[in-house]
């Protein structure tokens, strides 16, 4: 099952709202809602009018690595720590705007990169990424070679900061868990007044460009003790569980494969489709996914296919915003 429309580049956003004049919380929030079929159009900042007291938002607190380092010609994409020590890589061919696919490199192959440093492809994991190891600590690596993950839609390079969310605490992500980002403090600060509770795990998430082609890898996550009594706690008095971000509603499936949500960490295969539906969920926010996208299938998942179709040709005819850097759409 895939969902399919075109997307015209308008659609795309170019760079983060505050350099279109907005603030984060200023992005549009599109409600769509399977009890009734109703879809309706708000800004981000009234989400804590939205949801009710007692509902608990589960929120990725993984922080974004400056996870592409530049060379002449190519650019590498540091996606996921291995319990090997090694990461997994993808290649991509630089450009003048920014980079596209290289399916080259061969097993073996050292590559020089900036800094002395040296990294050696082990083997293919998959058609675009390998398995790779640098010869120094990666993250210290890059905290002083690399640069945030872009692709051509976003048309010039921005500082790390703008691809961090409010509840980044745990460094390890390629690619920023972008559902997070409209949130501020103010806004988290209205929520818990209202009643509305908010948790923790952590997802470190991959490049986003494979799903283009393949299903999504493993990635690392948390599910920590107090988040999983929390979402029990929050089931159990009638609340809903909502995940801010495709990242979290894999983190607590995957804790929850035997109906009940526990703690746990590991690296996560889980992959959430319509058949199985979904156990510990009420809800997701989470940004606006490319056509055919494997994301697709978490939402309908979560909210069913003809929601999500209906709510997608909205969002086109609503003039709403694609991407990291776009609008955001809230499934209860």
């Amino acid at each position: 099952m895939s969902i399919d429309f075109a997307l015209p580049p308008i659609r795309e956003a170019h760079e983060p709202p505050e350099a279109r004049g907005l603030a984060r919380d200023a992005v549009r929030l599109m409600v769509s809602r399977r009890d009734t079929g109703a879809i309706t159009h708000h800004g981000f900042a009234e989400l804590p009018s939205i949801l009710a007291p007692g509902d608990l938002l589960v929120v990725n607190n993984s922080a974004t690595l400056p996870a592409a380092v530049r060379l002449d010609r190519l650019a590498v994409h540091f996606s996921t720590e291995l319990p090997s020590g090694e990461w997994l890589v993808e290649l991509r061919r630089r450009t003048p705007t920014a980079t596209e696919p290289y399916l080259g490199g061969s097993a073996g192959e050292w590559l020089p990169l900036p800094g002395r440093a040296t990294l050696r492809l082990i083997a293919p994991e998959t058609p675009r990424l390998w398995r790779a190891l640098l010869d120094r600590d990666v993250p210290a690596y890059l905290a002083k070679h690399g640069t945030p993950i872009r692709y051509s839609y976003v048309e010039r390079d921005w500082p790390l900061a703008d691809y961090q969310t409010v509840f980044a605490v745990e460094p390890g992500s390629a690619e920023m868990p972008s559902a997070g980002r409209p949130f501020t403090t103010p806004l988290v600060t209205d929520l818990v007044a209202r009643g509305i509770s908010v948790a923790p795990i952590t997802l470190h998430t991959g490049v986003a460009s494979p799903e283009k082609d393949e299903p999504p890898y493993a990635e690392r996550f948390a599910v920590p003790e107090q988040t999983a009594r929390l979402v029990t706690m929050t089931r159990a008095a009638g609340g809903r569980v909502i995940a801010v971000g495709t990242t979290v509603v894999r983190a607590l499936e995957t804790a929850a494969l035997d109906g009940t949500v526990r703690a746990v960490s590991g690296c996560t295969s889980h992959i959430v489709t319509p058949a199985e539906g979904v156990r510990a969920v009420d809800g997701l926010i989470t940004g606006l996914h490319e056509p055919r996208s494997s994301h697709l299938m978490m939402l309908s998942a979560v909210a069913g296919a003809d929601l999500v179709a209906a709510s997608y040709r909205a969002a086109l005819a609503e003039g709403y915003l694609w991407h990291e850097f776009g609008d955001t759409h809230l499934l209860l």
